[in-house]
């Protein structure tokens, strides 16, 4: 008979299909989860860190900071020139230089051979308190601390800021800087510009005589050598010589390329090969279209010579086609074997051409620049005299005009006082650091170990990453009793949360199941442990519950675990059916070989019957969606419990009989990148996913890891009733 058992009827689009990227993005609520389960993990350690900052940064010496700052007078726009010594500020270049003199070592040593012995106490006095009793004090030049000197932003004012762990030492310091970088200008300055006005002239008329004769020997060069533009001409003949010898070397190239040519068709001729495996040949001219048109014809000539005689009219003319194509092809080679020789001709004239030019040409530049080097020394000098002389009489110029204006403009403008506090450590601002600290390290931690956690945990995580609808969401069961937990939707029996929660289960697997009744569904997981078995059984009897004639089939062949929950013997089932021949004469209700067992009202239980360490044999056998047709015949709904995917391959095989898969999941066991990895391995199958139940949430993990609030309020309403 057909196999007709394994057709299914087209899948409608579901939720996450295509492959598509999902992207990750998270809301707030999710961030907002994620501190919250691992908040005593990361805000222990953000404390300690935050703490530890605290403290560490507090600890510091304490440092005291005392400003002074210096004024400089804006210059008149009625002078316009500098002068050789010029004190007053005109640019930022010169404010720069300021500031390095302040900062340089000269002027710190100044500073430091300018203290008394009365202001070396003070420097000292810091050091002393931190040294044993009678140690010799430490030498001043380690005492003075930081001292820094910036230019105020838009001003003219410079600030000298020195730091120390006296506060009357960082005065000090300040002030004596502003003294000594003042005594460093005034001596600097005062008396230079008369001496530099008369070595400016002497130098002047010195450098003038120079210009002069330097000048008086390049005219006299080139009116002896007829020389207007020497530059231009070498220029031109130097980019001449260039072009012609790249040219040459291009030509030498293609040269010797067209005589490798030669040399490969003179070896093929000697030898007697192909000339055809030349490239060059090969696709010379018509020698392609040739070679096409004598392949078709002697493979024409192939199918005629099975089909006719030797004689028959059309072998003849199809051998005549082939003769002609072949003499075709032989004169399209010699015209190819012509050109080549051309073209090594062509390529000898050219390079013989191109080496005549080259040697004319450069004959021609190394006449021009034996000229050149005479001419471009005496160039050079002439031109060096006149802009020294020219740079001279300019200085000499300043000089004269700033003969008279011998001032500092320069002043002290505050000077630095006793700070009564000190800046550093600032506890407010390290109390405001260790405060930000901590919660870095605390969102760090916890959002990092969120991220590094795949383990599936939420509704964002199998409806956003994953791509698939959450149909419900089975709480901890931990309060029931084993053999009550496959029986939950008895309300006698069971637990009223589990009850609730599989009969929403039920109402979701209703709403997102495109396939009418018959039909069979299978029930699988990652891996072993998550409840899939809890939820077969559950979601069975749910069905059964509500009318639908139910057959809960156990097709975990390796090991086998709904005739222990029902306490069943597991002697009759799928194994040994098979073993037995696999009839399915009769009634398979009443077939001893499958033995199945009516549980309840519209509820019945297929077994494994038995073990088997090679079930692909049952389940790769035509007989077993056989099997599946004739009991959809017969039931409404087959559950089928399954073994777990990232075990063995049973599930994919089963799956491709079913026609629905429900994935569970529990929480905080399987990775999301392997669960999500099923998922597509079973879309690509053609599976009419309905969704993923999440098993195993606790009431609180429940309450804040997704929207069902449900069970909290069933709990609170039981609990009321009791």
């Amino acid at each position: 008979m057909p196999d007709t058992a394994n057709t299914k009827p087209p899948r409608a689009p579901s939720h996450g299909d295509d492959d598509e990227v999902v992207l990750e993005r998270r809301t707030l609520r999710d961030y907002y989860i994620i501190l919250r389960e691992r908040i005593w993990i990361s805000l222990p350690i953000a404390i300690v860190v935050g703490v530890a900052f605290f403290y560490l940064q507090a600890r510091k010496t304490p440092i005291y900071e005392a400003v002074a700052t210096l004024q400089f007078e804006k210059p008149e726009t009625v002078v316009t020139s500098q002068g050789v010594v010029d004190p007053s500020v005109r640019s930022d270049m010169d404010l720069t230089t300021y500031i390095h003199d302040i900062n340089s070592n000269m002027v710190r040593s100044n500073v430091i051979a300018s203290f008394t012995p009365a202001e070396r106490e003070v420097l000292q006095r810091s050091a002393l308190k931190r040294l044993p009793p009678g140690s010799a004090a430490p030498p001043v030049s380690t005492l003075l601390g930081s001292v820094d000197a910036e230019p105020l932003r838009n001003s003219y004012l410079i600030s000298i800021t020195a730091r120390n762990e006296d506060a009357e030492a960082a005065a000090l310091v300040a002030n004596r800087y502003v003294d000594e970088f003042m005594s460093y200008l005034f001596e600097s300055v005062g008396g230079k510009n008369e001496e530099a006005v008369t070595y400016l002239k002497k130098r002047a008329t010195q450098l003038q005589v120079d210009a002069e004769d330097a000048e008086k020997q390049l005219q006299d060069y080139m009116r002896l050598h007829q020389l207007v533009s020497l530059d231009k001409s070498i220029d031109i003949v130097s980019d001449r010589l260039k072009s012609v010898n790249s040219a040459l070397s291009a030509a030498r190239l293609d040269m010797l390329g067209v005589q490798e040519l030669t040399q490969e068709v003179a070896d093929f001729k000697k030898d007697g090969k192909n000339l055809l495996e030349i490239s060059y040949i090969a696709t010379h001219g018509s020698v392609p279209a040739l070679k096409a048109q004598l392949s078709e014809a002697e493979q024409a000539q192939a199918l005629l010579m099975e089909r006719y005689l030797e004689r028959h009219p059309k072998v003849i003319d199809n051998a005549d086609k082939i003769a002609i194509t072949k003499l075709q092809l032989q004169k399209a080679v010699d015209l190819a074997i012509a050109d080549l020789d051309t073209r090594l001709a062509a390529a000898k004239d050219s390079v013989s051409a191109l080496e005549t030019e080259y040697a004319s040409q450069e004959a021609r530049e190394l006449s021009l620049r034996a000229l050149s080097v005479d001419y471009n020394s005496l160039q050079s000098r002439a031109t060096v005299a006149k802009n020294y002389y020219m740079e001279i009489l300019d200085r000499l110029n300043q000089t004269t005009t700033f003969k008279n204006l011998d001032k500092i403009s320069l002043h002290p403008l505050d000077r630095a006082l006793v700070p009564g506090s000190p800046v550093s450590p600032n506890i407010p601002g390290i109390m405001r650091t260790s405060i930000g600290l901590g919660l870095v390290v605390f969102l760090g931690i916890a959002i990092g170990l969120g991220f590094v956690d795949d383990r599936i945990k939420s509704a964002w995580d199998v409806e956003s990453f994953i791509g698939v609808h959450l149909l419900g969401i089975i709480p901890q069961l931990g309060s029931v009793r084993d053999e009550d937990k496959i029986v939950l939707t008895d309300v006698a029996a069971g637990d009223e949360s589990g009850n609730e929660a599989f009969l929403g289960l039920y109402s979701s697997v209703k709403i997102q199941s495109k396939l009418d009744f018959p039909k069979s569904m299978l029930i699988t997981s990652t891996i072993p442990g998550e409840g899939k078995t809890l939820i077969s059984c559950n979601l069975a009897a749910c069905f059964a519950r509500h009318g639908k004639k139910t057959l809960l089939m156990d097709c975990d062949l390796r090991r086998p675990m709904l005739h222990r929950h029902f306490r069943l013997q597991n002697t009759a089932g799928i194994i040994s059916w098979f073993e037995q021949g696999a009839h399915m004469d009769g009634d398979i209700l009443s077939n001893p070989e499958l033995g199945i067992v009516k549980l309840g009202e519209n509820l019945w239980l297929l077994t494994s019957g038995g073990r088997s360490k090679s079930p692909t044999e049952i389940l790769e056998n035509p007989v077993f969606p056989q099997l599946l047709e004739r009991l959809k015949k017969q039931f409404d709904l087959v559950v089928i419990d399954s073994p777990p995917m990232g075990a063995v391959t049973d599930a994919m095989l089963i799956a491709e009989r079913a026609d629905e898969v429900v994935y569970v999941c529990r929480f905080n066991r399987a990775s999301r990148k392997h669960i999500k990895l099923y998922i597509k391995a079973l879309r690509e199958g053609k599976n009419e996913i309905i969704g993923i139940v999440l098993n195993g949430l606790s009431p609180r993990r429940i309450e804040y890891y997704s929207n069902y609030r449900y069970y909290r309020s069933y709990k609170k309403y039981y609990g009321a009733q009791t």
